[in-house]
């Protein structure tokens, strides 16, 4: 199991070599709220090609933590962050997706502690 600072580098070398610029304190906030998860191999990615994936994504982390209201702009926003991605990377970093949703969303104050 990695540290919580090898996976943060991990993720955010990944985010450098794809040319996605990032605020590190946000990021690090983002990688905090998911704990542990972020460790297991399973839990710490995205899968966009499945549907209960998008769907735990926008009930837990939309809805449930941002406290977004339910509707197609969330499936949208979903979308955008797994074309954004790519689809040749099948799977993607639980923590670079929200922290793409944060962003697309503009929700950084949640996670800034400016809410």
């Amino acid at each position: 199991m990695a540290t919580y600072d090898e996976a943060l580098k991990e993720f955010t070398q990944e985010m450098d070599s794809m040319g996605i610029h990032y605020h590190l304190p946000l990021y690090h906030q983002i990688a905090q709220h998911l704990g542990p998860s972020i460790h297991d191999g399973d839990s710490s990615l995205v899968a966009c090609s499945d549907e209960s994936e998008r769907q735990r994504i926008k009930d837990s982390f939309l809805i449930g933590t941002l406290g977004l209201t339910d509707g197609p702009a969330l499936d949208h926003a979903i979308e955008q962050v797994c074309g954004h991605l790519g689809d040749s990377k099948r799977n993607k970093h639980r923590a670079t997706f929200y922290y793409l949703l944060v962003g697309l969303l503009h929700k950084e104050p949640h996670f800034l502690g400016e809410e």
